[in-house]
């Protein structure tokens, strides 16, 4: 896939049972630290409620997302997502760069994202874009996890 031939778009409610598949399947490599989905279509319903998921549509279809929200002159990423047979051609950064443009469109000063710590391969694709570690969280107290593990916090000021 050419990211060229990506359409990219605002999620909508009706695309919640979707989306929801789509970020359940490119975060499967979760499975060894946290048991269950990483989220459903009554979830991404609410989060279109706060926030925007940017989508990538590739022949109508469905091959990427990010989701982002307001938060004063912070704004938070999450859920980046690309169809796992679609990983590794740059869809994960070309929606990582219409994230914040949308964001810094609206006055948005910096972008906020948390990843799981046990994900070794994250921190390096997003220092790559210019995110820093900024500290730690817990993760939510209801997670069902196999191991330890807790989010790093990273940010980005979008100058």
């Amino acid at each position: 896939m050419k990211t060229a031939d990506v359409k990219l778009r605002a999620g909508e409610l009706k695309d919640a049972d979707a989306i929801a598949r789509l970020v359940n399947d490119a975060f499967r490599p979760e499975r060894f630290f946290i048991d269950g989905d990483r989220t459903n279509p009554e979830n991404v319903r609410e989060l279109i409620n706060k926030g925007k998921f940017l989508l990538a549509e590739e022949r109508e279809r469905i091959v990427g997302c990010v989701y982002i929200e307001p938060r004063g002159e912070h704004w938070y990423l999450g859920l980046l997502s690309v169809d796992p047979a679609h990983q590794g051609g740059g869809l994960g950064s070309l929606l990582m760069a219409a994230a914040e443009e949308h964001a810094r469109s609206a006055g948005a000063v910096v972008m906020d994202l948390r990843i799981v710590n046990l994900r070794s391969a994250l921190p390096g694709f997003y220092r790559r874009l210019g995110y820093e570690e900024t500290g730690t969280a817990p993760l939510p107290a209801d997670a069902t996890v196999k191991q330890a593990c807790h989010f790093i916090q990273m940010s980005k000021k979008l100058g």
